[in-house]
């Protein structure tokens, strides 16, 4: 039996509902799973940061259980102003919230405490390189001066010139180093080359810069220095007890 346009266009249509509810509910289960795995990732670099190690005896990452107890156990998170170098004490998500997170007129900071007493503090490092937007963490001693560690987790620099920036070779050279110097923020550098052909006598706060990878590292010296400067209106308050 012929059947009419009309029938057609009714069973087009019944199919495009059903579909349509099916990639809206899987949608909505895969942004959930997709917000917890950048939950974790956010959480993983934090912790390379403070030099927490995220791998097991296996070689594999350890499990998200474990992330979670570290931090319920270690770590908070607070929000500084960055003009007033503030402490922000309404942190209720909203949409104004959240751009001025991304405008970093907002400073997410962690603490990582042991007996009640800040022994590190850790915050988000970024801005542009040679080809991409560079994402890292970097950690502080509680004196607010010494680097306790750094990761560069996300770019999309050149491999093997800039994307060297992500290996432990590069980023072990921050640990030990100064970023303030009786009690005053020193200006950080990835030297062009290394330190020693640079500073002969010697250089607290300057690590080797990559070969090939010039333009990288310059673009690491001015986010990085800029970044410290925003935090520093809260850090020098520390520092002076």
């Amino acid at each position: 039996m012929h059947k009419g346009d009309t029938y057609t266009i009714a069973f087009a249509a019944v199919v495009c509902v059903v579909s349509s509810l099916l990639l809206s509910g899987t949608s909505a289960l895969l942004k959930k799973q997709q917000d917890s795995m950048v939950e974790l990732d956010r959480k993983m670099n934090v912790l390379k940061a403070f030099q927490v190690p995220t791998l097991g005896a296996d070689g594999k990452k350890i499990p998200a259980s474990q992330v979670d107890r570290i931090f319920e156990e270690h770590i908070s998170e607070i929000f500084i102003d960055a003009a007033s170098g503030k402490v922000i004490e309404d942190t209720t998500p909203s949409e104004d919230f959240k751009k001025k997170l991304e405008s970093k007129e907002i400073l997410p900071l962690f603490l990582w405490k042991e007996g009640g007493e800040t022994l590190k503090y850790a915050f988000p490092i970024s801005g542009k390189g040679l080809w991409s937007t560079i994402y890292g963490y970097m950690a502080l001693d509680k004196d607010l001066s010494t680097i306790v560690g750094i990761t560069f987790y996300k770019h999309g620099e050149t491999p093997g010139l800039g994307g060297e920036i992500s290996t432990d070779a590069f980023q072990s050279q921050f640990k030990g180093k100064k970023i303030a110097e009786n009690g005053q923020r020193v200006r950080f550098e990835v030297v062009k080359g290394s330190v020693k052909d640079k500073y002969p006598e010697g250089n607290t706060h300057a690590v080797d810069g990559i070969s090939g990878a010039t333009l990288t590292g310059k673009g690491i010296n001015q986010f990085l220095n800029g970044d410290l400067e925003m935090y520093d209106n809260y850090f020098k308050g520390i520092r002076k007890g």
